[in-house]
């Protein structure tokens, strides 16, 4: 399957203390651990890959936002991103933000996760990150081509974990990638453009 082989893009190495420095986490409460939130969410991606054969990328889209939204902070993630733009932000743009970023996200996830040929998903294990994330190395087995590292970093919020970060090749950060590209349009344009901007792209995506 061409699209996960591609996902290791060389580029940034890891690029994570722009967030960690932020991260407050309350005691300790019983909730799912990092490893089981990242499990189910590998079980709907595959089982996602398994149909898509038959299916169209907006049904994917479909299956695999509400998931992606119990997975991962999107929000946090957006908010990171932008840095100081976010406090100069209206609450409008902050929700047309928020929800561009969602729709980009899972969009990508919905384009890229495009077909199955026998791939498995592993968790390898469980580390301790910096500011009290969490670090879950799982792998990409493809029967036919070489395997995809991904680790999921994940913080903490309330009671329960949530991945906040995915380094690809444990080395390569999706976040600092986006904090590179997303800040030159917010100098250049604004909010309102990187909002637009994300919108565009999901839209492109799930045209696919």
């Amino acid at each position: 399957m061409q699209s996960i082989n591609n996902i290791r893009a060389p580029g940034l190495r890891i690029v994570i203390i722009i967030f960690f420095s932020i991260l407050v986490y309350p005691t300790w409460a019983l909730s799912a651990e990092p490893s089981e939130v990242v499990d189910r969410f590998h079980e709907v991606l595959l089982s996602v890959m398994k149909t898509a054969g038959s299916t169209s990328v907006t049904a994917r889209y479909k299956e695999l936002k509400p998931e992606m939204e119990k997975a991962f902070n999107l929000p946090f993630m957006i908010r990171i991103t932008v840095g100081s733009s976010w406090n100069r932000a209206s609450e409008q743009q902050k929700s047309e933000l928020i929800e561009a970023f969602k729709r980009m996200s899972v969009g990508t996830y919905a384009s890229r996760f495009n077909g199955y040929s026998g791939q498995i998903f592993k968790t390898l294990k469980v580390r301790t990150g910096p500011k009290g994330t969490r670090l879950v190395d799982t792998r990409i087995e493809n029967p036919n081509d070489d395997s995809v590292t991904i680790t999921y970093v994940m913080g903490k919020f309330g009671d329960k974990w949530k991945i906040i970060d995915v380094l690809l090749d444990r080395g390569i950060s999706e976040m600092a990638v986006r904090v590179s590209e997303y800040r030159s349009i917010l100098r250049s344009r604004g909010v309102r453009a990187l909002a637009r901007a994300l919108s565009k792209k999901a839209t492109n995506l799930l045209k696919n």
